[in-house]
């Protein structure tokens, strides 16, 4: 909220488990009281980092822990079904709705196996249900679409490699593929763009895309002025054998 209010918005922060149907169902309800509508629900959704080192990637389905696998699915799928069905009565009383389901990977992409079939289901689920409720928004002048940011410098990531947002390039040395790397701003400014587009039903409903798709697009960049693809990166590069390096898609 601090973040959005530097920013020039007004934001407000409202704690909620989006796996508790009384306390979403309590802040669409507040949403409507103090605001009166809802023009855009970003179903950003997840925290189950924490599980996948450890019990999830690099074994197989019924080596890991049911309890993990079913808490994979809870976080990535049931909020998002949750979240999306108790505040889409509001949305759609907007002129023209606007529903982004944030996940991992484009539907290209994620053609690939995601190495655990729970965090396939999770990561490939947000994507299904943008292309479903495209379908129902449709009639509503709505639109519903599935993101994915690139190789993102969140909080947890920045922790993971014991650097900054001012110091993140030093990641690289651990991990070359990091210098595509992006600011959560640049998923935020791509939606943002995608968002002011008055033809945006058109152009993306039912669709999965990226931040670095958007931002080529809108002509959104990045806080320091790169406009980062990683997804075109690891298609072309990494899993493609092109020649180039992560530097040649910033």
């Amino acid at each position: 909220a601090e973040l959005v209010t530097a920013a020039g918005g007004t934001g407000i922060a409202v704690p909620t488990d989006h796996l508790d149907q009384d306390r979403v169902r309590a802040l669409v309800e507040r949403i409507d009281r103090e605001q009166g509508r809802l023009d855009i629900l970003v179903n950003d959704l997840w925290g189950g980092e924490h599980l996948l080192a450890g019990s999830v990637f690099g074994k197989k389905s019924w080596e890991t822990p049911l309890a993990d696998g079913l808490r994979i699915l809870e976080l990535g799928v049931r909020s998002h079904v949750i979240t999306a069905a108790l505040a889409l009565p509001l949305l759609v009383r907007a002129q023209a709705p606007l529903l982004v389901e944030v996940t991992d990977g484009t539907a290209v992409f994620n053609r690939r196996y995601r190495q655990n079939l729970y965090y396939d289901l999770a990561k490939n689920a947000p994507i299904r249900i943008a292309f479903g409720l495209g379908e129902e928004l449709a009639e509503y002048g709505g639109t519903a679409v599935a993101v994915t940011p690139g190789y993102l410098r969140s909080e947890q990531m920045l922790g993971h490699f014991g650097v900054t947002e001012e110091t993140w390039r030093d990641a690289i040395a651990r991990d070359p593929h990091f210098a595509v790397a992006e600011s959560p701003s640049y998923l935020a400014r791509a939606v943002a763009a995608l968002a002011a587009d008055p033809d945006r039903a058109a152009r993306w409903n039912g669709r999965s895309t990226s931040s670095g798709e958007l931002a080529k697009v809108y002509g959104v960049t990045d806080v320091d002025g790169s406009r980062p693809d990683a997804m075109a990166y690891f298609e072309d590069v990494v899993f493609g054998g092109k020649p180039g390096s992560a530097d040649d898609y910033r």
